[in-house]
Order: structure tokens, then sequence, then C-alpha cells
């Protein structure tokens, strides 16, 4: 559904899949900055939100994700995986436990897919799953001042659960007040900020985004996402023995760098293009952006055997590699050799 605040004066709608939503709304640069050094809010209302109720919910969700879930207490607000036996990722979820349902927000999208998946586990266990995508709009205040930002939240007439993470604070609006509390903010001068600068900050800061920085093979230590959104020390669940595996005994195949990309080019890397090394392809480029201080910034998934120093080309662009996932992640097992006395 597109977004309502596309109206605002200034409004550019985004790429897709964000289409919904606004990509800037006339200033992306004094955008990004206010995200960086004050307090913005972003229209997020593409997001996909459902919520699982009930008094199984928690070792219910603990058993089918890759986060521990069991004893969460109110106000717990994570990450979680939804992994397939092989430990390819089907699902990110942003969470939030607020003391009586589990709130997730996910791709656009993938709502549907999720709640029908989750909805297939339930068996006899005391949970409720509900698809509210159309119900309730997901509004972020990001920056260093975005909690007395949230301050001046309107009532909105019902309880608006938020999700505090060290990025920023999610709330999960009712759909039909997404307009009254954006206007709000803006009229007591909280600027707002569109996905540019709300992508530029996500690269930036190496967080990785489903379907846009992974593909069908991608899993968890490629991404970083093992400590984020994996917890190593839980019981099983499905995908658990690749995690397990990896983390023990080899590294993954890949590994995700951010990506410095020529400040002269007028351009921005198309989606998916070959990262190249001298002239043969070692990866691929995903989400990319222009950061108000670093410039054109991107995420690449390269082979693990690839030199930290390396320099590449990404669609005709010169880039230089961060390291986000270092090429040794994994291989953590203490494996001792027995040898016969001598």
């Amino acid at each position: 559904m597109t977004s309502p605040l596309l109206t605002r004066p200034g409004a550019v709608a985004a790429a897709s899949p964000d289409s919904d939503v606004a990509a800037h709304y006339g200033e992306p640069v004094q955008e990004g900055r206010a995200l960086d050094r004050s307090a913005a809010w972003v229209d997020r209302g593409n997001r996909d939100v459902v919520r699982v109720s009930g008094p199984d919910r928690l070792s219910w969700l603990n058993d089918l994700t890759s986060q521990h879930l069991t004893g969460a207490a109110p106000g717990t607000a994570t990450e979680a995986l939804v992994l397939d036996t092989k430990g390819h990722i089907r699902f990110h979820l942003s969470v939030l436990e607020d003391g009586a349902s589990v709130w997730m927000h996910t791709e656009p999208g993938a709502g549907a897919d999720l709640a029908a998946f989750l909805d297939s586990m339930r068996f006899m266990l005391r949970v409720e799953v509900e698809d509210l995508s159309d119900q309730r709009a997901v509004l972020t205040l990001g920056g260093p001042d975005r909690e007395a930002a949230l301050s001046l939240v309107p009532d909105l007439g019902e309880e608006v659960p938020v999700r505090r993470t060290g990025s920023g604070a999610d709330l999960f609006l009712p759909a039909e007040s997404l307009e009254r509390a954006a206007a709000a903010l803006a009229d007591a001068g909280v600027r707002a900020a569109g996905m540019q600068a709300h992508e530029a900050a996500r690269i930036a800061d190496h967080r990785p985004r489903l379907g846009l920085d992974t593909d069908h093979r991608a899993i968890p230590h490629e991404m970083g996402w093992v400590g984020p959104a994996v917890h190593l020390e839980k019981g099983c669940y499905p995908g658990q023995e690749t995690v397990a595996r990896v983390h023990n005994l080899g590294r993954p195949p890949r590994r995700l760098v951010l990506l410095h990309l020529d400040g002269t080019a007028e351009r921005l890397p198309e989606r998916g293009s070959a990262v190249e090394l001298d002239g043969r392809s070692v990866g691929a480029v995903g989400s990319s952006a222009r950061h108000h201080e670093l410039g054109p910034i991107a995420l690449g998934l390269v082979k693990r055997t690839v030199p930290v120093d390396a320099q590449f080309t990404v669609d005709g662009i010169a880039a230089a590699q961060e390291v986000v996932v270092p090429p040794d992640t994994g291989a953590n097992a203490d494996i001792g050799l027995r040898r016969r006395p001598a």
C-alpha cells in the first residue's frame, strides 16, 4: 500500500522494494545529517508486520528461529532469522517482546509468507499468529536525540509498541495514525528523512538487508548475522546444523564487505553487478547509497579467499573494501589430535 506520506511536499518515491515510501523529501544530504547528528523520522510503512501472541509464544519462536527468546523480558528488542534445513536464510525479523505479544517487522511483501509459515507450525501450542501489515505501519526515529523526539509523538488513543535498538526506535503505529504522528513530529521541528538517508546509514553501519544483500545461498556467517540475529548457545532449530558446522569446523565460502566507491562516478552500481578483481568476478554488489559524509558506499559479498587489501571494480566503478566479516570467521573448535605415546 502506497504511504500517504508520499504526498508531503518534496517527497520522491524510492526504488523497489521501497517504492511505496519516500526516498527523500527534497534535501537528502540534510536528512542524512539529521539522522547522524540530531533526530529524524523515517516512514517505513512498507515493512510488513506480524504479531504472535499466546502464553507459548516465546518458547515456540525459540524453537523456530535462530534467536534465544525463551524467557525474554518485556521490552526485549532483537533480530532473528528463519532458516531452511540447509541453513539458508528465509526470513529476517526485527523483533520486539512487549510482555503480551511478540511484534516483528520484516521485508515488504514477506509478511503473508512469514505468517503462513508460522501458522503451519502451531500444532497444539497456545499461540496466535496475525499478519497486521495492512493495520500497522512502522515509523522509525533515528539519531542521537531520538528519545526526545519520541516524547513528541502524540497520544494515539491506543498503546504503540516501541522497539528500541542501538540504531533507532521503531514504532508499530496504527496505520490510520501514521500521518498524525508524522505531522506532530514535523510541527515540533523533527526532520523527515527518506529511505535514501536511512539506507545510507544502514550500509555504513555494516547492517545487511535480506533480499538486497543476500541471495538464495546466503548463510548467517557470511552476512555477519551471527551475534545480532543468531544465538550460538540455544537449543535446536531448523538450520542449526549448518550454523554449528561453520562456527566450529569451517569458514563460510563468502564474506560481507563495505565498498567505498569512487566518488567521481556519477552513478551507483546496479544491484547484482559483479565485484571484479583483476578482471575476474569474485563476488556481487548488493545495496548502495550516497552517504552524507562517506560518499558513495555499498555492501558486497565476495569470496572468502580474496585478500582483505584488494581493490575492486564494481560495475565499472573503482572500489576499496572495508572488512565486515573477517575471512577467518568460524573454525572455532579446539580439536586436539590424539598421538600415540613415544
